[in-house]
């Protein structure tokens, strides 16, 4: 297994390794973790990508990641290995990720999917997983990193590549991302909304004369409906919770999490909340994106 340095910053993640590994679920959370993907990329195709990546890359520093695998043909092995020597003429820097598992937990996986492993023939799955890791034996003594799925929940398998990452300089730093929607019950709850508040004990600016023709954005309006003492300890109390969960949340490997306040309109209290709340998010570190979905 070849050694790297830490924090040596790379333009391409090649994901390989035995069918039935993890594979399909190392690149979802890859995308989830920001990357662009692309699973069973052509080997043919390989140098000419990773240079575009590279180039793209000048501007836009987005990490990326390519699956190749059995899936390719025969000559997979000879081919890699072309395409890297490749990708090292025209300093292209990748580190190859390797998964593969036990015996008995590659055939179970291929039992209960049903799926037909690519070099199966007779339909012995075992012969096949046998055939795959003689032919592979080389690729994974080229890896950079080799992991073990046997045991790996897909949780583990997060942590394992932030591990990873980590080490390589493309690891995901920044808490997740926060998305906060402001909404009118009237219109029904955001279906996607992971947290929903009802915000409707709050004192509704809809019946002064002087803010009802405006919306939750005003400072009038905001301060109508978090200057209050109502207001102020829910904010409080609200923060404090969201505060303690979101990283739990994080934890837990979600990318994102939808929280949703509403109100009658979804044009005061709501979008006050929604505002305050986003504010308070940001100033600690947070990624927000707000929508003030019943807003004219």
């Amino acid at each position: 297994m070849n050694n790297i340095s830490k924090n040596n910053k790379i333009n391409l993640l090649i994901i390989t390794g035995l069918s039935g590994a993890g594979k399909t679920h190392c690149i979802k959370i890859l995308e989830d973790l920001g990357y662009f993907c692309v699973d069973n990329l052509p080997l043919k195709l390989l140098s000419g990508f990773a240079s575009l990546v590279k180039d793209l890359g000048k501007d836009e520093s987005k990490p990326t990641a390519v699956v190749v695998d059995i899936r390719e043909g025969s000559n997979f092995v000879e081919n890699l290995f072309d395409a890297l020597s490749k990708l090292e003429e025209d300093n292209i820097t990748y580190r190859i990720i390797f998964l593969e598992a036990n015996d008995e937990i590659l055939v179970r996986r291929f039992s209960e999917t049903r799926r037909r492993h690519p070099l199966s023939r007779d339909g012995s799955i075992l012969t096949a997983i046998m055939q795959e890791k003689a032919l592979l034996a080389s690729i994974r003594e080229k890896a950079n990193f080799i992991i073990d799925t046997s045991d790996f929940t897909v949780k583990d398998l997060r942590e394992k590549l932030n591990a990873i990452l980590s080490l390589v300089g493309n690891s995901e730093e920044e808490n997740l991302t926060v998305n906060i929607v402001a909404f009118g019950f009237k219109s029904g709850i955001p279906i996607d909304a992971d947290i929903v508040m009802d915000v409707r004990f709050l004192p509704n600016p809809f019946y002064e004369s002087s803010l009802k023709d405006l919306n939750g954005l005003s400072e009038e309006v905001s301060n109508y409906v978090t200057e209050n003492e109502i207001g102020k300890n829910f904010l409080d109390k609200l923060l404090s919770l969201l505060l303690f969960i979101l990283p739990l949340y994080k934890k837990e490997g979600k990318s994102q999490a939808t929280i949703a306040f509403g109100c009658t309109g979804g044009k005061h209290r709501s979008v006050a909340i929604a505002n305050a709340v986003k504010n308070i998010l940001i100033a600690n570190g947070y990624k927000v994106n707000t929508l003030n979905r019943d807003l004219e």
